[in-house]
């Protein structure tokens, strides 16, 4: 997994950064680009903020340019109907549901119940389906089963998602556990290894089989290839057929053709207008994918992307994530469209050409450093466009492809999404620092170098972190080897990248920041994080279930305990309130230099006892009495520790039938967005 995601505070803590707001009716029309004064924060309810990001730049691009943007732009949102089906069985049925009920205008919003029913259809649209988009549990509604009842009773029979033949009551019947009975389905993702994973979740990626059947015929499958092998089961829904396990495939004419047909139409046109040679050979590749299926024609499409580094256009569009797979097999629809911020890139470009260095000088153990480096290509981007598990929803940092083989010989690309971290940094306010900072020193810190220690986190963890090391000879892929604790122990280990190198003076003698004083800025914020603040996120009582959350708990924890005798992180409580406060900031990195050394021996030799270990004693249990704690401070902020974004629009300014601009809109309203969407990019059927 190669994502960098946002915690609401892990980021930026500045109080600086310069943005108007202005009282906005939500159901305002659009913005148009270049308003003098442009809402970030459009609104708020449960545990989430709806933001809007602008997208500068486009409108230096080139007619052909915004043309070509506008395509891949199409091509994204085609797709976007696949993560509802496959983040669980019945969403696009739900979703569906939901909408046609909104379309009625007869949710009463100024009576309790319409205004819970609201937040839910919020909420699910927002998670893509009936999980939470982080904790993977079940949205529960906190209306009555009568109000709903009533609402879908008031729609006519052509409205109801209904199977064939399927009168309203029985409808209602059957749909009933889905939305209100929280042991049915109660999980997307579970990650449990004492249960059968498989069957425990509620992901849509199989059906009918159980874990050892999936684990088997993929066991007999990568034992066809022991090289340079494609990432086997990315793009399929396995199944049993007459008792045999086997695959359907997600391509055209296959699974799931009503979104792919039409986003190879879009990138077939897109191919028309390419900027070069090399990026034309990258969409023609991903064409050939969809269209056959052929994972190995995937791998093609990545080889050519990655070779594509000068194009101000660039794009991702596939099957790309493993997190909504137990097992890590099966790709999330995925889709990404972005411009390069060419004056912001110098700061990443600086880290990726100084890439073999890192490595080199890296705390790992020799045999696990790669002895050439290959083609990390690095960038800040401005995003025009997200769908698919990018949306709301999104990373500030990827680093693509996920490939072993294909990252090791041809390279990969790495980007920090730059108007996406300034939307963040502009939503902020210095009320956190002041809270959970213990001394004046600590926030001044944070205050003055919070932006920044942010950005070259990601920057490292994307650009160096996750193109770092190497596997052994013969060790498979980590998925395999590692199962369900690859995604984590990956994220832990490009975090320590990070975190490591935050501290060395060569990110000063590269000219990415003056003191190290961004360094221990850093370090404060991911110890408060991992121990405390990432905890307003879960119910009490829960687990960590998330990869992310359980990579930062680890790392910080583990170093907690690895320096208790010295004292280097010290757990400070004045007047009822706890505090993790770092003493010795040169000892703690050495920490964080051993932890990495010791989860890519994990990697490179595929010792999943070792891993295990480690997420459970460190990742997953919660320390019940900070998580009280840190709720009831929390809660007084008054801050949704989740955030995502409505999208900016294109529309296309034809003449003669041929486009000849492409203008931008920013919309404002999240519900009018998701219900745009929903009529104008649903593809797929309620059952697939």
């Amino acid at each position: 997994m190669k994502k960098f995601i946002l915690f609401v505070f892990a980021l930026s803590l500045t109080a600086t950064a310069s943005f108007s707001f202005k009282p906005k009716d939500s159901n305002a029309p659009a913005a148009a680009a270049g308003d003098s004064i442009f809402q970030v924060v459009t609104e708020q309810f449960a545990d989430l903020r709806v933001l809007r990001y602008q997208v500068p730049g486009f409108e230096e691009l080139a007619p052909k340019q915004k043309e070509l943007v506008y395509y891949l732009y199409e091509a994204a949102l085609s797709g976007r109907d696949m993560i509802w089906d496959q983040n669980g069985k019945y969403n696009l049925t739900v979703r569906h549901l939901l909408e046609a009920i909104v379309r009625t205008g007869k949710v009463d919003t100024t009576t309790q119940e319409g205004r819970d029913f609201m937040v839910y259809t919020k909420r699910v649209w927002f998670a893509n389906g009936l999980y939470h988009h982080y904790g993977n549990d079940k949205i529960m509604p906190a209306f009555s089963y009568d109000y709903f009842a009533k609402l879908v009773n008031s729609l006519h029979q052509v409205e109801l998602p209904a199977n064939k033949g399927e009168t309203a009551e029985a409808f209602l019947e059957r749909i009933k556990p889905v939305i209100f009975d929280k042991n049915f389905m109660p999980k997307k993702v579970n990650k449990d290894p004492n249960v059968d994973m498989i069957q425990t979740s509620a992901t849509g990626f199989y059906d009918g089989v159980t874990q050892q059947e999936v684990s088997d015929y993929y066991k007999a499958l990568s034992a066809t290839q022991k090289t340079n092998a494609p990432m086997w089961g990315l793009n399929s829904r396995v199944v049993k057929i007459d008792g045999k396990v086997t695959e359907k495939t997600w391509k055209v004419g296959g699974m799931y053709d009503g979104c792919i047909s039409r986003i190879v139409g879009w990138l077939q046109k897109a191919s028309t207008v390419a900027e070069n040679p090399t990026q034309k050979k990258a969409i023609d590749a991903l064409i050939g994918f969809y269209q056959t299926g052929d994972l190995k024609k995937f791998d093609e499409y990545n080889i050519a992307w990655v070779a594509d580094s000068t194009s101000r256009v660039d794009f991702v569009n596939g099957f790309i994530e493993v997190y909504g797979d137990p097992l890590g097999y099966k790709g999330s629809y995925e889709s990404m469209v972005s411009i390069r911020d060419m004056e912001a890139s110098k700061r990443i470009a600086a880290i990726g050409a100084n890439a073999q260095w890192f490595e080199d000088n890296s705390p790992l153990s020799p045999e696990h450093k790669k002895k050439n480096v290959k083609g990390i290509s690095a960038k800040v981007i401005t995003v025009v466009v997200e769908s698919g598990d990018a949306s709301p929803s999104t990373p500030i940092g990827v680093n693509l492809p996920n490939s072993n083989w294909i990252r090791e010989q041809y390279g990969s690309k790495s980007v920090n999404l730059g108007n996406i971290v300034g939307a963040y940094n502009k939503a902020k306010g210095a009320g956190m620092v002041k809270e959970f900072y213990f001394s004046e020193e600590m926030r001044d810190r944070a205050l003055k170098y919070g932006v920044l220690c942010g950005n070259l986190h990601t920057d490292m963890h994307e650009v160096i972190g996750h193109a770092s090391g190497q596997l052994n000879p013969g060790i498979a892929e980590p998925h395999t080897t590692l199962k369900n604790y690859a995604s984590t122990l990956e994220e832990a280990r490009a975090d320590l990248v990070g975190l490591y190198y935050l501290m060395d003076q060569k990110l000063i003698d590269i000219g990415v920041m003056n003191t190290l004083d961004v360094g221990k800025a850093q370090y404060d914020s991911y110890i408060m994080n991992g121990m405390m603040l990432q905890l307003s996120r879960l119910k009490p009582g829960d687990d960590i279930e998330e990869d992310h959350m359980r990579n930062r708990q680890l790392i910080a924890k583990w170093a907690f305990e690895r320096g208790a005798k010295e004292n280097v992180i010290e757990k400070k409580v004045v007047d009822g309130k706890s505090y993790f406060v770092v003493n010795d900031y040169l000892k703690l990195r050495g920490y964080f230099g051993e932890l990495l050394r010791e989860i890519q021996r994990i990697k490179s030799e595929g010792d999943y006892k070792a891993g295990r270990e480690l997420v459970e004693n460190y990742g997953v249990k919660v320390d019940q009495a900070i998580h009280t704690e840190m709720l009831a401070r929390y809660k007084k902020l008054n801050v949704a520790p989740y955030q995502g974004f409505i999208n900016p629009k294109l529309v296309p300014v034809m003449e003669n039938g041929v486009i000849k601009d492409v203008r931008i809109e920013y919309p404002s309203n999240f519900m009018q967005q998701m219900l745009e969407y929903g009529k104008n990019y649903g593809f797929l059927p309620t059952n697939n």
